[in-house]
């Protein structure tokens, strides 16, 4: 256990490069206990931490991605259906370090392809909620036990939401160019380096859509952590406030960011004392209820599922929150 926890300190949390840091903070006249000082350390620290973490990731995952192509993915989940297919496109989900509006191009693919609307709902959930490189990005900013319980909600929510949606018989709410769609036949096979120079395009892909929004979260991050007290962020959302679930997802859906964008600012606000469950709750809301996403989900179905879809989503996600709020004391 010593080994692992020195793994995860010097590896995940890089606690020597926060060390590093915080000298360079020193050198330049700051000090990092100022208010200053410390945003200056934070937002340092967090950015180069994330992208060298998610460009080591998202190489290693898109590298094992050339493997199983998404026609692959289709032939696995094709024929299947019940509450195994649901979980196990909610775990093929996780495989894709994809926003929510990236996954949809795959949603049309696996609806036209024949696929349950259930078992397509499930990995559109899934997708943008729960992807490895999180899971590693959690871990270095909370602890492992946070990190695979988002995994565990992320994965209900996407199971159980596909199966409500699927029981509901909407198949016919989905745009009729979505079923005529055409799909691609089986992809060739790539040679080692084109493996290679795929998972390099995917990191350089992925870093300049996300850059951004990785960006403005560490600043909002460092801006919470260092400038508002404690007891303001308390008064507004702190975890006895029976408001601060649904006011996180209400604030999380007009934002538009990968989940990468929101650990800063998840980070900040476990830190200023705010719910464990509230801060899940506004990261779900985020990357999987986001209002761009919602836009162009709206161009592939008809409103009365879009609707259904933003009601059970949001149901699991409140339901996830306020769980996690009443037991939160298990995890920190």
């Amino acid at each position: 256990m010593s080994v692992f926890g020195w793994m995860n300190d010097q590896i995940l949390r890089m606690v020597w490069l926060n060390d590093l840091v915080e000298n360079g903070v020193r050198a330049v006249g700051l000090d990092p206990a100022s208010r200053l000082g410390g945003s200056v350390q934070f937002f340092v620290y967090d950015v180069i931490k994330i992208f060298a973490l998610l460009s080591v990731l998202i190489f290693v995952i898109s590298w094992a991605q050339s493997h199983s192509p998404p026609e692959r993915t289709r032939a696995l989940l094709g024929g299947r259906s019940g509450l195994g297919a649901n979980t196990m496109a909610a775990l093929l989900g996780t495989l894709t370090p994809f926003c929510s509006c990236s996954s949809i191009p795959l949603f049309i693919g696996f609806t036209a392809a024949g696929l349950p609307l259930s078992v397509t709902f499930s990995f559109l959930i899934s997708s943008p909620l729960v992807d490895l490189a999180s899971v590693i990005l959690l871990a270095s900013i909370f602890n492992w036990p946070i990190a695979l319980a988002y995994v565990a909600v992320g994965l209900v929510v996407a199971v159980v939401g596909g199966t409500v949606i699927g029981r509901l018989g909407m198949e016919d709410q989905v745009a009729a160019f979505v079923r005529t769609a055409p799909v691609s036949g089986e992809a060739e096979r790539l040679t080692q380096r084109e493996r290679l120079a795929y998972a390099r395009d995917q990191v350089a892909e992925i870093v300049r859509r996300v850059w951004p929004y990785v960006l403005i979260g560490v600043g909002i991050g460092a801006a919470i952590h260092n400038w508002i007290p404690a007891e303001v962020v308390s008064a507004l959302i702190g975890q006895d406030k029976w408001w601060s679930v649904p006011l996180a997802v209400l604030v999380g859906i007009p934002m538009y960011a990968d989940i990468f964008g929101t650990l800063p600012i998840a980070e900040a606000l476990v830190g200023k004392g705010v719910g464990l469950g509230t801060v899940l709750a506004f990261m779900m809301a985020v990357t999987a209820l986001s209002l761009p996403s919602l836009i162009l989900l709206r161009r592939v179905v008809r409103l009365p599922l879009l609707v259904t879809f933003t009601g059970v989503v949001t149901a699991g996600i409140l339901s996830i929150g306020l769980i996690f709020n009443a037991i939160s004391n298990w995890f920190i």
